[in-house]
């Protein structure tokens, strides 16, 4: 959404933020929802280089067309475990999925800063 529409809708009384906000979602669960994005359209990209169709990468991963189906489409009811076989299935590497979830983060990391961490020493105090 541009900037002039953004700014008018707010003049108008919308809120206007990202699905994220919409939900409610925490970072790390934002995290978690741009991750499954990255591998599910990694896992699409690769099948569709190496000219499989959904069945047959379903025979590779002895499932069925509908859970690679599921895969692609980034359904939270497929482990990660899953996702990312099917990812090395058709030839992707880790590397493919960060490079593709890094650049889909926000301007400044869309990380909070770290804690520090409590030691021994500091609880004493």
């Amino acid at each position: 959404m541009n900037d002039k529409k953004r700014k008018a809708l707010k003049a108008a009384g919308y809120r206007v933020g990202d699905v994220g906000d919409f939900l409610g979602l925490s970072a790390e669960e934002r995290e978690l929802v741009e991750l499954r994005a990255a591998v599910s359209a990694a896992v699409r990209e690769r099948r569709t280089e190496r000219n499989l169709t959904q069945v047959e990468l379903a025979e590779l991963l002895q499932s069925s067309q509908s859970r690679v189906a599921k895969i692609e489409a980034g359904s939270g009811d497929v482990s990660l475990d899953l996702m990312f076989r099917s990812l090395f299935a058709v030839g992707g590497r880790a590397a493919d999925v960060l490079k593709k979830h890094s650049t889909r983060r926000p301007a400044g990391g869309g990380r909070l800063p770290a804690k520090k961490k409590k030691t021994l020493a500091s609880a004493a105090h």
